[in-house]
């Protein structure tokens, strides 16, 4: 298959030598933008999952984290949103290529080597997507976290229950303050009919909330949140292929 369709780095378009499985990013990236990616690594919040320089003797909340309330347990990425991730992340979601699910997914995995997610018991776990709205939707072609919960599915043996829908049009968050942001998104989010029933798979589980960016969390806060009152949701844990 490489001698009629040849590999090419999906961030640069270098050609790729050797041949890794699709399981290594070296299969998706080349030496030089595999060296661009910065993975979360400690110490970071352990509420948000912001990276910060320097060393720690033990685990902390950022000044952003401390005293604030969540409806989420934490937050956690697989990388931080620099270099070849940004690069990744915008041709995935603003450049409609559907082929960078696969990559940006095994990225989106490195997020579950976090010690304080155990072991994923498929009987107490599920994955949910973070919806859009269907007017985005359909702007886009399709539902960048969506996708990629589909990929991380499959490759994990996990249920995925699409089981949220964004319920109004907002506007966008990138030039709004955290408080605006949080004020924004209040009831912009609810759970689909089927879910909410007494026998709905989403009560009592602990849910993995699956987004492709981590940036202050008032989106994924508010799924968090509509998804304990309106289906009995246990726990929520956010993880993301990239920390903003």
């Amino acid at each position: 298959m490489d001698v009629l369709f040849p590999r090419s780095c999906r961030v640069c378009d270098v050609p790729l030598e050797g041949h890794e499985p699709p399981e290594h990013l070296s299969h998706w990236l080349c030496p030089g933008c595999r060296r661009g990616l910065s993975p979360v690594e400690a110490p970071f919040c352990q509420k948000c999952g912001e990276v910060f320089d320097g060393a720690a003797d033990s685990t902390f909340q950022c000044t952003n984290c401390a005293g604030q309330k969540f409806a989420f347990e934490f937050a956690i990425a697989g990388y931080q949103t620099t270099g070849s991730t940004l690069d990744l992340v915008h041709r995935f979601k603003y450049g409609s290529d559907l082929t960078l699910r696969a990559p940006l997914e095994r990225m989106l995995e490195r997020a579950l080597r976090d010690p304080r997610l155990g072991d994923l018991d498929p009987q107490h776990w599920c994955l949910v997507p973070v919806p859009l709205h269907p007017l985005r939707e359909r702007e886009r072609r399709f539902n960048q976290s969506r996708e990629l919960c589909r990929e991380l599915a499959q490759r994990k043996d996990l249920p995925m229950l699409d089981a949220m829908k964004r319920t109004r049009s907002t506007p966008k968050q990138a030039l709004l303050t955290r408080q605006q942001r949080l004020e924004n998104l209040r009831g912009a989010f609810a759970v689909k009919d089927r879910f909410v029933r007494d026998d709905s798979p989403l009560r009592g589980r602990a849910v993995l909330l699956v987004d492709d960016v981590f940036t202050t969390g008032a989106t994924t806060n508010e799924c968090a949140r509509v998804l304990k009152r309106e289906a009995g949701v246990q726990k929520v844990v956010v993880i993301s292929v990239a920390r903003g």
